[in-house]
Parts: structure tokens; C-alpha cells; sequence
């Protein structure tokens, strides 16, 4: 169960905006052998997904906490993400899972006022599409 806990952490503070990384706590109980590898992905995905949820909720909030010190993104960044989001619209959330761009994707979302059950089902697809990449690699080099 506690690995279950673990994974779920790991994944949840990588979708947000620090800089964390779930990928290779993954493939770690990939290759422990102990654990469901199903349960494993989706557990990761859930919990990417409810970490992508905070930026879209801080993105909502943007306005009130743009100004803070410890606010993660900056002004540039921002700016950037709200070009190609307004430009591509939510299918730039299907690259949500990639690294240094996919948070700000789902922050900018919030920002400019996705529908959250667009979010959702875009954010999830593309977790969980990445997480079951992860589990294809480790099949290949287990």
C-alpha cells in the first residue's frame, strides 16, 4: 500500500509546478515485480491528473497570486503558453505530459477559463497515454 501512497506523491507533485519527476519512481516498482502494474499506471495517472487540477485551479486564481514571490511561473512563460494556447486551444492540453511545457499548458488553461470537463478528459488522456509509454519501455528493456 505504501508504495500505492508513494507513487501517488511522486506523480501528483510532478504535474504540478515543481519540479519533481514520477517517470523513473515508476519504472522502480516496474521493476521491483511486487505490484500490479495496471494499479501502478492508473494510480500515477490519477494522480498526475488531480496535480495538473492545482495548476488549472491556480491558473483559475491567476489574478490573485500572479504577484506572490513564491509563484512558479514567470511573467515570460506565461505569456508564451497564453500565445499558443489561445492560438492551438485546449488540444495543446494533449501535451500536457511533457516536460518544462506541460505544466504552464494546464495552468494557461486555467488563465484563460477552459471548461473543466474539457481539461479533465484531455489532461487524463494524455497522462495516462505517458504513463503507459513508461510501461512499454520497461517492457522492452526488462
Amino acid at each position: 500500500m505504501m508504495a500505492y501512497v508513494l507513487l501517488f506523491l511522486s506523480a501528483f507533485g510532478a504535474a504540478t509546478l515543481l519540479p519533481l519527476q514520477s517517470e523513473t519512481v515508476l519504472a522502480g516498482f516496474f521493476l521491483l515485480g511486487r505490484h500490479s502494474e495496471l494499479l501502478l499506471i492508473l494510480v500515477a495517472t490519477v494522480g498526475n491528473v488531480l496535480g495538473s487540477c492545482v495548476n488549472w485551479w491556480l491558473g483559475i486564481k491567476l489574478e490573485v497570486y500572479k504577484d506572490k514571490r513564491w509563484f512558479p511561473v514567470s511573467e515570460k512563460h506565461l505569456l508564451k503558453a497564453q500565445i499558443l494556447y489561445a492560438k492551438y486551444g485546449s488540444p495543446m492540453l494533449l501535451l500536457s505530459w511533457v516536460p518544462v511545457i506541460g505544466d504552464p499548458i494546464t495552468l494557461v488553461s486555467g488563465v484563460l477559463k477552459e471548461k473543466f470537463t474539457t481539461f479533465i478528459i484531455l489532461v487524463f488522456t494524455a497522462k495516462f497515454l505517458r504513463y503507459i509509454a513508461v510501461y512499454m519501455i520497461y517492457l522492452e528493456v526488462a
